[in-house]
């Protein structure tokens, strides 16, 4: 696999998984260092000239007005042990890769002032695989601090770190991979922490999730169209230029995509409940939110968000709020409530297509009638996700209280914002594994029904976990499979998002 090159622009969510999922290692442009180290030069003239700047001669929150005397070296080192105050499970060896690689590539856009050597000895750990112990427990959004501090302690050779799989002190683990611990200039220790790193990268990682899941979205959803009979003049190009709204012509373009044939069956109905007739809109929302999410992950990605901020063109060391990700929340927050509603209307999808029969299908998608439960016992765990889903859509931000003697008298909640929407993108994947179930239930219920070539493939997908339902058996195990092949990569199902 080639390394990922940061130039100090152009990094992606996709740059995100690849390191964090994918173990790519990463490599630095001479002029990211070149920038890096000419930052470095002007902050040091700057504290030399008596400037009196952030974290470096001055304490930090409430402590704004204490000056720093003496070796301002080792008050970087304290600076870290007085923030190491996250708690909590720790995060998996995934996400720490993504926070270590979002901060190594803001870093690299310029304006920290971090030492090159410091900026350097990060990136090495990464690419050895060494990884700081982090609790999850925090950080409120004006920059990721407490949980941040286990990386730089990790680099200094304190705390925990995993490596090859074990835990175990982070300087033993640095010397297993032939690294050496960093002395931190003064500033170092704030520069390494004072951002949002952790937010983004977990950030970056749920957009990944959410494409992949709207993509399974939209094949359940065509898929359901076939099986229920529903009427495809919704889909007409005509009616989503008549009224353009958020992406719902890209939404409308993948499901075409999905059920085009050479000849379209007759629908069974003029037209279908709006869980169906809606799905272009309801989608084309979520495409949005999606996309809106992307570019605020991809700005902080991208930005010099750090406080004091170094303007190395200009020789200005300057105090900023370009920590605070109020913004990005947002972005968490109106994705958690799109993703609620095509999760909303996915499940009562699967409601319709096993109720009490609609449109030619069989009660409860049983084939033997009778006291037969068929499907109609899992709308109640479709019911409880949908709930849970709900419940995370609850909006977050705007629950802090003022912290540091009312200094930080503002928050975002971000990690938290951006968290509760990854484990909705969980629970909303597992519907769409109900709903696909039911769909290719409903398929194999209707006599003489000729799929389009997307939409078989998708029925063959789903029959390669799930057998057709021929008489009761326990349906919850044949979700989990469904469900485990659309989380771990492994579903073979079309890939057409329009």
């Amino acid at each position: 696999m080639s390394p990922l090159v940061l130039t100090g622009a152009g990094v992606s969510i996709e740059d995100v998984v690849a390191v964090a999922r994918g173990s790519s290692k990463v490599e630095v442009t001479p002029l990211v260092v070149e920038k890096l180290g000419k930052a470095r030069t002007v902050l040091d003239d700057a504290a030399a000239g008596g400037q009196h700047i952030y974290g470096l001669n001055t304490g930090l929150g409430a402590n704004l007005g204490t000056s720093v005397e003496g070796d301002a070296s080792a008050f970087q080192r304290q600076l870290l042990e007085g923030r190491s105050g996250a708690v909590g499970e720790a995060l998996p060896v995934f996400a720490v890769r993504a926070a270590m690689f979002a901060r190594i590539a803001m870093l690299s856009a310029g304006g920290s002032g971090l030492s090159p050597r410091v900026f350097t000895a990060l990136v090495d750990a990464l690419n050895a695989g060494v990884h700081p112990v982090m609790p999850s427990l925090g950080s409120i959004g004006a920059g990721d601090l407490l949980l941040m501090t286990a990386i730089a302690r990790m680099l200094i050779g304190e705390g925990e770190a995993d490596y090859q799989g074990r835990r175990m002190p982070s300087a033993k683990a640095l010397m297993m991979a032939r690294l050496a611990p960093v002395t931190l200039a003064p500033k170092d220790g704030l520069s390494l922490i004072n951002a949002s790193a952790v937010s983004t990268g977990a950030g970056a990682l749920a957009l990944a999730d959410a494409l992949s899941a709207l993509d399974q979205q939209q094949q359940a959803g065509a898929l359901t169209m076939e099986g229920i009979g529903a009427n495809r003049t919704i889909l007409d190009p005509r009616l989503h230029i008549a009224r353009p709204g958020a992406c719902q012509q890209v939404a409308a373009k993948a499901l075409r995509n999905l059920l085009a044939r050479d000849e379209a069956p007759a629908p069974t109905t003029i037209q279908d409940p709006l869980s169906i007739r809606c799905m272009p809109s309801i989608h084309g929302a979520l495409i949005q939110a999606i996309d809106h999410a992307r570019h605020a992950v991809e700005i902080e990605l991208n930005a010099a968000a750090d406080n004091p901020l170094v303007l190395g063109e200009d020789s200005l060391v300057l105090s900023t709020g370009n920590f605070h990700t109020a913004s990005l929340s947002l972005a968490f927050e109106t994705l958690g409530l799109a993703i609620a509603q095509a999760a909303a209307a996915c499940a009562a999808r699967f409601i319709q297509l096993t109720g009490s029969g609609r449109n030619g299908l069989p009660k409860y998608l049983s084939p033997i009638g009778g006291a037969s439960a068929g499907f109609v016992p899992l709308q109640k765990t479709v019911t409880a996700i949908q709930a849970a889903i709900r419940h995370k859509a609850n909006p977050v931000m705007l629950d802090f209280l003022a912290v540091s003697e009312g200094v930080e008298d503002h928050a975002a909640q971000t990690p938290l914002a951006v968290a509760k929407c990854a484990e909705m993108i969980v629970l909303w994947r597992r519907l769409v594994a109900f709903e696909l179930m039911a769909a290719a239930q409903a398929v194999d219920l209707r006599d003489g029904l000729a799929l389009a070539p997307a939409t078989g493939a998708i029925h063959t997908a789903v029959r390669a976990h799930v057998a057709t339902l021929k008489e009761d058996r326990p349906l919850g195990i044949d979700s989990e499979a469904l469900y485990s092949s659309l989380a771990s990569g492994a579903w073979q199902g079309p890939t057409e998002r329009g």
